[in-house]
């Protein structure tokens, strides 16, 4: 069977066998009408209100039981943190995807954007819900466990010492742009169409990217790839060091979720194919 990415003896591309969704409108007054929309805001600032809860209560847990001992390892470790978030990612998308998309990042969010898969509208609500999701989150942890938070950082992003900032911006880029390029391939409408599987199985590529991701950047700055994720803590926690290096943890994500969209949408689903067409088209050079 003819793909869209092969070309007919003439240049034409065949019909695809598959749909592209029309891109969102940028800015769409009538969402505000829908109470799906709000059902989908609400899904969001549920969803990061779970998840930092769980992360960093584990955060916090893995600091307290280690605090003091020259085993490193006693707690969950970082394998055992970078589970915590991937594994709550995995949950989280699984559940609102069909509801809100399943964001639960900013960062996410503005490459969909920049993507044309979401209105400015939503894209700026969806951010604003997770950002209160996240503080509302990292407040349940202290309230829960005020002591334990206050003594062992509250779970806040900062660089770690001895790297510099732009091994840490570089780090968020990267890892943001590994989780982003995962979201575009795992729900790509090519291969929903191809692969009735893709769509129940698109939570666990994008939770198992969280927790690769986790693993290697752990280390430099915490990871953050998620500026709900660093600015929950910073603001209940409010801390000078806390707010210090906050903007890492904005422009690395938004510029790795810019470069993610752009090869995804650009160079992979349709540059690629025109030059090819292009190529086919023009045999003689």
């Amino acid at each position: 069977m003819a793909k869209d990415v092969e070309v007919a003896e003439h240049g034409a591309f065949p019909p695809k066998d598959y749909q592209d969704p029309p891109p969102a409108p940028l800015f769409d007054a009538k969402e505000l009408g829908k109470w799906s929309f709000y059902r989908a805001l609400i899904a969001e600032f549920t969803a990061t209100l779970l998840f930092l809860y769980v992360t960093v209560l584990t955060v916090i847990g893995y600091k307290s039981q280690s605090d003091g001992l020259a085993n490193a390892c006693n707690g969950v470790g970082f394998l055992g943190i970078a589970w915590a978030f991937g594994g709550m990612i995995f949950v989280l998308v699984y559940c609102t995807a069909g509801i809100s998309g399943g964001h639960i990042n900013p960062a996410v969010t503005f490459g969909l954007l920049l993507a044309r898969k979401v209105s400015v509208l939503r894209a700026v609500l969806y951010m604003v819900a997770q950002c209160l999701g996240a503080i509302s989150g990292v407040g349940l942890v202290k309230a829960f466990n005020k002591a334990h938070y206050v003594n062992y950082g509250g779970g806040a992003n900062t660089l770690t010492d001895g790297y510099s900032k732009g091994t840490g911006l570089g780090a968020e880029i990267i890892g943001t742009f590994v989780l982003v390029y995962t979201v575009f391939s795992a729900t790509d409408p090519k291969r929903k169409a191809r692969d009735s599987y893709v769509p129940i199985l698109a939570p666990l590529p994008i939770g198992f990217a969280v927790f690769l991701v986790h693993l290697a950047t752990i280390p430099v700055t915490g990871t953050g790839i998620n500026p709900a994720r660093s600015l929950g803590p910073a603001v209940i926690y409010n801390e000078k060091k806390a707010w210090d290096d906050q903007w890492l943890f904005w422009v690395g994500p938004f510029i790795g979720a810019a470069l993610a969209a752009f090869y995804h949408q650009f160079i992979l689903r349709a540059g690629a194919v025109k030059a090819l067409g292009s190529f086919r088209s023009n045999p003689i050079v």
